[in-house]
């Protein structure tokens, strides 16, 4: 009995590793058509009794305009092309101010969103922190930076029911996502940390003012990816 209860746990192991890294390695190739957060989004529609919403439309990254992964890099994760899929600097900033001024903010990668957005399911706790920490492995070391980036920049809520940069652009900016021009993807980029409370189609003053904060962050980055010098000569 006992034997075969480690069997089990073994076999139960082994396709849990197998299935999450075959499922890494479709999604390399394969465009990311529906999310966890997206079909929990629809439920609860349907729960409260509305239509449902979503609008997805799956676009290459060089189908993006080249503005819009340098404003997520300026608003979301600065040091994305350098880190491993992890920023602890910025970890250790986020303790701090929790310990000093009991302000808790978040300090997730760009890598460890995508992770979580493709995988898993919102809501916070030990275990979707550590499935979290074990995509962003995988998926920094099997996709690279420039598949994440455009995993993320397609499957990222934007507004209600909204999901990904080309969506957006048709929605709240009657345009295709190439053609979004620098202060569009500055507002698209202030409203990630919550797009359903904040509006890039009716900007309050604060989402122009951190418009502004982003674009001037921006100067900082002059395309994605970073060209290395013997790539620039």
């Amino acid at each position: 009995m006992f034997i075969s209860i480690l069997k089990g746990i073994r076999n139960l192991i082994y396709f849990f590793f197998g299935s999450t890294l075959l499922a890494v390695v479709v999604y390399k190739y394969m465009p990311v058509y529906v999310t966890p957060l997206m079909v929990i989004r629809c439920v609860q529609q349907v729960q409260k009794g509305e239509t449902i919403r979503m609008k997805h439309h799956w676009v290459p990254l060089e189908e993006m305009s080249p503005y819009m992964p340098l404003a997520v890099i300026s608003s979301e994760d600065a040091h994305f092309e350098t880190h491993n899929g992890f920023d602890f600097d910025e970890i250790q900033k986020a303790i701090k101010e929790k310990e000093e001024r009991g302000r808790v903010r978040g300090a997730s990668t760009i890598s460890q969103q995508t992770a979580k957005n493709v995988f898993l399911w919102p809501q916070a706790s030990w275990v979707r922190k550590g499935l979290e920490a074990y995509f962003t492995v995988l998926i920094e070391f099997i996709w690279g930076k420039e598949r994440i980036m455009e995993v993320y920049l397609n499957s990222i809520e934007m507004g209600d029911g909204i999901y990904g940069a080309e969506a957006v652009a048709q929605q709240h900016f009657n345009t295709k996502a190439l053609n979004l021009s620098k202060q569009q993807c500055a507002l698209i980029a202030a409203t990630l940390p919550n797009p359903l409370k904040f509006s890039s189609k009716n900007p309050s003053k604060y989402m122009i003012k951190r418009q502004g904060q982003i674009l001037r962050e921006m100067r900082n980055f002059k395309e994605f990816p970073s060209k290395t010098p013997e790539e620039s000569k």
